[in-house]
């Protein structure tokens, strides 16, 4: 029987906020990794990040050159960009100056190029669990400019200028709260880029970023062990079975109940990974009537079984 439109409604499993559910399961951390002032005609390559990288102009304005984009790119006062791709780039106040090279430049930390008068910018990096990071980082475009024109505008100026004040003044604690704001920074750039998701490949993050399928979203990641039903989760987003069908399938790329299998064994990946929890355990958790049934289940996404997976992860957490 279909639960009541009025528990669907009410239920505190509503709330559940699946962007979160993700970040914390990738164990997404940003650092403030540096900065720089500039002055007159400047230009600076960065090699490819091995990490994401973001920065941020904090004052002035500077061109940026990226390998595989054609164009350069102006980026003004208040601008933030992501770089998820390994690209190196070049930074400067004209495209046409031959750049410096910039770990040369940055050997002894921060730098000032020429007077320093004219520009300033502040960056650092995105890191990602190596295994479950890749639930994200392979949804990322290569390249996340957020310019300071954009709906997100004041929110990015104020962490921009508590960032480059904590900074400077070197108070205590000022390391851990530099790292709480550029964490801030981050999420707001994942949100900026949410707002354009009519706009981006099928993927669970345009799914996000679609307040028509928040609802159901929200149900899965609130009981993901429950057995969903089709209509329950259409009722929810005021959509007729069909057409919630189609389009969460077109949004997501998958069919709703397959996205919540795939959830469930991103749930139990970590699981696996960093609990002793039995296998038969796990599988009642997450919805699964037997441990054979969870086994198949898993196998099948994962191409190995659940103790096979768990063996394998810990062989390698030995030998390195």
């Amino acid at each position: 029987m279909l639960e009541s439109a009025d528990y669907l409604c009410d239920s505190t499993k509503m709330h559940a906020d699946p962007f979160s559910d993700i970040l914390k399961f990738t164990h997404a951390e940003s650092l403030v990794t540096g900065g720089f002032k500039a002055g007159g005609r400047w230009a600076v390559r960065f090699p490819a990040p091995e990490k994401i990288k973001f920065f941020a102009v904090v004052k002035g304005a500077c061109w940026v050159s990226m390998d595989g984009v054609a164009e350069p790119i102006r980026f003004e006062t208040g601008d933030v960009g992501l770089l998820t791709a390994r690209r190196s780039f070049v930074l400067g106040s004209d495209p046409e100056v031959p750049p410096l090279d910039a770990m040369s430049v940055f050997a002894g930390g921060n730098a000032t190029l020429g007077d320093g008068n004219d520009f300033a910018h502040i960056g650092g990096h995105v890191l990602l669990d190596p295994t479950s990071g890749r639930l994200l980082a392979d949804v990322l475009p290569p390249w996340i400019h957020v310019p300071a024109s954009s709906p997100q505008a004041s929110t990015f100026r104020w962490l921009l200028d508590h960032l480059m004040a904590e900074r400077a003044a070197e108070l205590p604690g000022a390391q851990l709260v530099s790292a709480q704001l550029a964490q801030l920074l981050f999420i707001q750039i994942l949100r900026a880029h949410l707002q354009t998701a009519s706009a981006m490949p099928s993927s669970w993050l345009r799914a996000l970023g679609d307040p028509r399928l928040a609802p159901a979203l929200r149900l899965m990641h609130g009981e993901p062990a429950r057995s969903w039903h089709l209509d329950q989760l259409a009722k929810a987003c005021a959509m007729s079975r069909t057409s919630f069908a189609v389009h969460f399938r077109t949004v997501a790329g998958v069919a709703p109940l397959t996205y919540l299998t795939a959830w469930r064994m991103r749930l139990a990946e970590r699981a696996l990974r960093e609990e002793i929890t039995p296998v038969a355990v796990l599988a009642r958790t997450l919805g699964y009537t037997s441990e054979s049934a969870f086994s198949t289940a898993f196998k099948r996404v994962n191409g190995s079984s659940p103790k096979a997976f768990r063996q394998a992860r810990h062989l390698s957490e030995g030998n390195g």
